[in-house]
């Protein structure tokens, strides 16, 4: 990875740029019109503890990569970390911020004593699962997201 990229805890001034990469996440998973939190309810919910995230910044202060998660529970492993977005600019990817940013959430996880981490990957992200895999993760396949709108 470029020495220029610092990876750091993100603070409340990054929440317009962590929606924004977002909102790039979701249109590359051709989702976009599904993208409706707005930029509030990321204040909103950052400053009640209720995510975290890390942001990947380049030595001018411009966040190209981030993960977001939040602690969550399994019953049957325990404390777990649950990835719900990680994103790196395009024109960044292949030169290592994604492994730096995954690495840290990872350490993130172990700082918190989680048993495991856990997150979904779309069927057609090819690069997201090949990612995944070469990082040493089990892909499931088996299980069934659901969901309900309210």
């Amino acid at each position: 990875m470029d020495d220029n990229i610092n990876i750091r805890s993100a603070v409340a001034t990054d929440l317009p740029a962590i929606h924004g990469l977002v909102g790039e996440l979701a249109d590359y998973e051709k989702a976009l019109p599904s993208f409706t939190a707005t930029i509030q309810q990321y204040r909103e919910e950052f400053a009640a503890g209720t995510f975290s995230a890390h942001v990947a910044e380049t030595s001018e202060g411009e966040i190209i990569g981030m993960t977001l998660y939040y602690d969550t529970f399994s019953t049957w492993k325990g404390k777990m970390l649950y990835l719900e977005d990680f994103v790196v600019r395009r024109s960044y990817r292949g030169k290592g911020i994604g492994k730096a940013l995954f690495d840290e959430f990872k350490a993130e996880a172990e700082r918190r004593g989680c048993a495991l981490i856990k997150w979904q990957v779309l069927d057609w992200n090819t690069p997201a699962v090949e990612f995944y895999e070469r990082q040493g993760a089990t892909i499931e396949k088996e299980w069934w997201n659901g969901k309900m709108f309210l």
